[in-house]
């Protein structure tokens, strides 16, 4: 029961969070941060640790949502991602990168939502050769099958840099699957 309650309370606690998000509202947001943290809720939930990564992201405060990855007792996926994501977001790719790279040094394999973060800071930098290796070595190198969000940041890489028919191919190659539900 108790368990449930915990997992109740840090429920809540995502949801109010994210409404933080939403209104890019800062202070209701910290306040938060400082309960979570007083009620012992941080250490062991990766979701709402993302969330609160999520929230200091969006709210344009990165260096926040690093602190926070770096307090945590066990960093995974889900934390790497938000992380990584919201350098992505910020458009600073050589960052988001550099966190893409430090997630596998701590022994965390990425999964298809980290890679669609670090496709999409490759898109928003403008770090073409990046995002062409890292595409390529989804499937090789991870054993990640590319789905049309993943073929939809290299349309945007290539568009970006004007190779409009590196972006048709792309297109073209894009799973029928997942265009056809």
């Amino acid at each position: 029961v108790v368990s449930e309650n915990l997992q109740q309370e840090c429920h809540a606690f995502m949801a109010l969070l994210k409404s933080c998000t939403l209104k890019k509202d800062l202070n209701e947001g910290s306040r938060l941060h400082a309960e979570i943290l007083k009620r012992g809720l941080l250490e062991n939930n990766p979701y709402l640790a993302s969330s609160l990564i999520n929230m200091y992201s969006k709210c344009g405060l990165l260096a926040k949502a690093q602190k926070v990855l770096e307090v945590l007792c066990v960093r995974n996926v889900v934390t790497w991602s938000a992380l990584i994501g919201g350098y992505a977001q910020q458009g600073q790719g050589h960052e988001a990168l550099a966190f893409f790279q430090q997630m596998q040094s701590e022994g965390i394999s990425p999964n298809d939502i980290t890679f669609l973060c670090v496709l999409s800071a490759c898109s928003h930098s403008g770090l073409l050769y990046e995002a062409e290796m890292l595409f390529g070595d989804m499937n090789t190198k991870y054993g990640i099958v590319p789905n049309v969000e993943h073929h939809a940041c290299m349309v945007m890489v290539f568009g970006y840099a004007g190779l409009f028919d590196k972006a048709v191919l792309v297109i073209k190659a894009m799973p029928s699957s997942d265009l056809h539900p």
